[in-house]
């Protein structure tokens, strides 16, 4: 638990120049725009029109695929998911990352399980890394006005 909260704490460091602007009073959405590897996840936000929600008082936790992890995902998934006509299942993903209050990586134990605002659960495994179902956290507690922000290496899929 200690090298886990240690290797947390080194990878925020090292995230930290990316995301000084965060702790400026931002939300949790201005911070992704501020990122800049956060476009994908912004544009999937908007088309699923959480963009208020995510800007509103929270506080959440986002677990946040970067553009890498969208980028990973079959050919034409995220062209698909922001066709109108997939919306609730985009808004499903979307929710899916995202869990009500601020849990910061000191929160977090080993095998815990947290709801998300979609409704089913993700579970949390402490070990040389720290992982979110199948995603691996790479950036952890970075801060926004309305919560807190886990930058994660792919992304996570609600069961379905």
């Amino acid at each position: 638990m200690r090298n886990t909260l240690i290797a947390l704490a080194a990878t925020t460091a090292l995230a930290g120049p990316a995301f000084a602007e965060a702790h400026g009073g931002m939300t949790i959405v201005e911070t992704a725009v501020e990122a800049g590897t956060f476009t994908t996840l912004v544009a999937a936000v908007e088309a699923a029109g959480l963009v208020e929600t995510l800007s509103g008082e929270g506080p959440f936790t986002v677990f946040a695929p970067t553009d890498e992890a969208f980028a990973a995902l079959p050919e034409g998934t995220v062209e698909s998911l922001l066709m109108e006509e997939n919306r609730d299942q985009l808004v499903s993903i979307l929710t899916y990352h995202v869990v009500p209050g601020a849990v910061m990586s000191g929160d977090l134990s080993d095998g815990m399980t947290a709801a998300t605002v979609e409704g089913s659960d993700i579970t949390i495994t402490l070990g040389d890394t720290v992982m979110v179902n199948d995603a691996t956290v790479t950036a952890a507690d970075i801060e926004a006005s309305n919560g807190v922000i886990h930058v994660i290496d792919s992304v996570i899929m609600p069961p379905m």
